[in-house]
């Protein structure tokens, strides 16, 4: 997830992801079944693939399509009972009441602005009558007592409370939704962290970012729908015709519900038609976010090659199919919103010559004419609305249905049923790899057979040419892969058989490229181990050469080291690495050659360091400078994923005829002419 939150510094990118809306059709029915996993208190990886559809982290990069699902299948009960989940949250009694509260103001709004019509109605009838109930300015004292006076009043009240209830209703209920909004959000992080290095090596982090925020948005817009259109709505039609009926008779509401039928039904078969711009917008917008992203993230690589303009045209291609995308969008909403105009006009004009015509044959009232208009009117508003939240909530649906994708993934990699915790020191931390197999893809092994032993307390180095497999010993060892064959013990223990956390907890690792939060330094040394003291803290920076370097900056640990840690030389990262494996303090260190990028001097201090570390651990050394491997207690030279040869490096060494004296003579030779080259532009 922190690739996610560091593309939060190009948010001008990603700010269009707040109201554009996720690509691909979804799969309605199989969406809310997962969905109903999405619970407040846990995170569940149970994967269904349906319809033969390929989820998020399948073996292709980025996010995975979807299958595709007619809109018929659409399950109006399962949504409901899927949302209430969020609208009625187990064991928080705060929200509950906040919903209680939001639609008791939800009723009371409604009713009151059912009493506006009427109020207007008998407003107009008294006005119309030329007696001394006549609103007189005038006479103002003796005006506010006529009738008409305390009808319009009231009808100004009514209005008045009714939006007054409505405001306070959506002030309530903001934080119901903003909870589910937070609670989805943190468990879509929390599940990203949960999942296989095969995911996140695959994954599109622009497009990513924008499915999690865009999914987590969507809920509250689901929600609001469900709570404040669509059952307020129903309520307001049914009350609306029942007034109808009862006042004005079967006419009025045979024209008001045709007129809502034609409504509905053009307004679902547009936006219908509709979808399929929506997701060719969103999935342009979903490339031209990523290629920025891209573009950005290597904007050193863009300044060393001239590729300003390059960059930009591409970008721009991407910007032209979002904004051919966006113009079918916005033509085709013209069409919804014209159409949705004329059929409520019809509707209304039908209604007026029905009102007409009852008050030339004396039944009605001029009052009941605008009572009339104000009642249809009054539908329009839910109407209008409906409109849109369809539109709204079916792509919501949309957006949400990828997360629900990503939130479906299963780790390959997680704890058994009865795993074990696994509690080891610098006494027994031996490791042990037996006739391990392993390929990254079908066909092609990494590791052949490989078998060593790793004494606790010993340290073995591991060399080889590149694609050897000296990494992805790493790997298998912290379980981001596991072996397609073999075992892997520590203190005799198979590795599959104990938990990740224990297992993770006992390795700390110096990576070849570190890579470090948008962070202090001081927080990135503690990261290594986040309930350390300050004291601590300082201790492991001074074990690592680094206590000096440090105070020499402008705001010393308060130094803001910049994103993926670029504010910092090489060595220093390096050094911040050691200094928060000190912190772990683990019986394990694995260091996947961690200064092969530094200069000799640089390597030479970090190496001093690292042998204040691994005083009396287990360690592993991959190594591509083998001047810095001499004092191990093993060598491993590794080759088309065997071991090749193994022993000490002066038993290595001693046989002119082995790999690893070969690879030991090329080193020499090469700082020879490097040595003498320096020499001579010294001279």
């Amino acid at each position: 997830m922190a690739a996610i939150i560091r593309t939060g510094t190009y948010g001008i990118l990603v700010a269009r992801s707040q109201w554009t809306l996720a690509h691909n059709n979804t799969a309605w029915r199989s969406s809310m079944k997962r969905f109903s996993r999405l619970r407040f208190n846990h995170i569940t990886t149970t994967r269904k693939t349906f319809h033969g559809a390929s989820t998020v982290g399948g073996p292709g990069p980025g996010l995975g399509k979807v299958a595709v699902t007619d809109a018929s299948e659409l399950n109006s009960l399962a949504i409901i009972k899927t949302m209430l989940r969020f609208i009625w949250p187990k064991n928080k009694i705060g929200l509950k009441a906040r919903v209680i509260g939001s639609l008791s103001l939800l009723v009371g709004a409604k009713l009151l602005t059912l009493q506006v019509p009427f109020l207007f109605k008998h407003a107009v009838d008294h006005l119309n009558n030329v007696t001394n109930n006549t609103l007189n300015m005038n006479e103002p004292i003796m005006a506010i007592f006529t009738v008409s006076t305390a009808l319009l009043i009231g009808y100004g009240i009514a209005r008045a409370g009714a939006a007054l209830f409505s405001e306070l209703r959506n002030a309530i209920f903001a934080k119901v939704a903003h909870d589910s909004v937070r609670t989805i959000a943190k468990n879509s992080f929390r599940h990203l962290h949960s999942l296989d290095l095969k995911f996140h090596l695959g994954r599109n982090t622009g497009a990513l970012s924008k499915a999690i925020d865009r999914g987590t948005r969507s809920v509250n817009t689901v929600l609001s729908a469900l709570l404040f259109n669509v059952f307020p709505t129903i309520l307001e039609v049914s009350l609306v015709s029942g007034v109808l009926a009862y006042k004005c008779g079967q006419p009025f509401v045979l024209v008001t519900m045709g007129t809502i039928a034609a409504y509905a039904v053009f307004t679902l078969g547009i936006t219908q038609w509709r979808t399929k711009f929506r997701a060719q917008m969103n999935a342009a917008d979903n490339e031209s976010g990523s290629k920025a992203i891209d573009s950005l993230i290597n904007y050193e690589t863009v300044k060393y090659f001239n590729n300003e303009a390059h960059e930009a045209e591409q970008y721009n291609k991407h910007l032209i199919k979002f904004e051919e995308a966006s113009l079918k969008t916005s033509t085709s909403l013209s069409t919804l919103n014209f159409g949705q105009h004329m059929i409520f006009s019809v509707g209304l004009t039908g209604m007026m010559l029905l009102a007409s015509q009852e008050i030339i044959a004396g039944t009605m009232t001029v009052g009941d004419l605008v009572m009339v208009n104000g009642l249809l009117f009054q539908l329009s508003i839910p109407l209008n609305f409906l409109g849109s939240v369809y539109r709204d909530v079916r792509q919501s649906l949309i957006d949400m249905q990828t997360l629900f994708n990503l939130m479906d993934v299963k780790s390959s990699i997680r704890d058994k049923a009865d795993s074990k915790v696994m509690n080891i020191d610098a006494s027994n931390s031996n490791i042990e790899f037996k006739d391990v197999i392993f390929e990254y893809e079908d066909g092609r092994k990494i590791l052949d057979g490989i078998s060593f032993t790793v004494a606790a307390g010993k340290t073995v180095a591991i060399v080889g040419g590149s694609g050897s497999g000296k990494s992805t010993i790493l790997r298998l060892l912290f379980r981001f892969y596991e072996p397609q064959r073999g075992q892997i013990l520590i203190n005799g223990c198979n590795i599959n058989d104990i938990t990740l956390h224990s297992l993770r907890k006992a390795i700390g690792v110096v990576p070849q490229d570190t890579v470090l939060f948008h962070n202090t330094i001081f927080y990135n040394i503690n990261y290594g181990m986040l309930s350390a003291s300050e004291d601590d803290v300082l201790a492991a920076s001074h074990m690592a050469d680094l206590h000096h370097s440090i105070l020499q900056m402008p705001k010393g640990y308060d130094t803001l080291v910049g994103e993926r840690g670029l504010k910092l030389s090489g060595g220093e990262k390096q050094r911040v690495a050691i200094a928060r494996t000190i912190l772990k303090n683990p019986p394990i260190i694995f260091y996947d050659e961690a200064t092969s990028n530094l200069d000799y001097i640089t390597e030479q201090t970090i190496m001093e360091s690292l042998k204040k570390v691994t005083k009396g651990k287990t360690s592993i050394y991959v190594a591509h400078r083998l001047s810095t491997i001499t004092d191990a207690d093993e060598i491993l030279v590794l080759g088309n994923g065997r071991v090749l040869e193994r022993g000490n490096h002066e038993s290595l060494l001693s046989d002119p005829s082995t790999y690893y004296s070969y690879l030991w003579n090329s080193q020499m030779r090469s700082n020879s002419k490097k040595s003498n080259g320096s020499t001579q532009k010294l001279d």
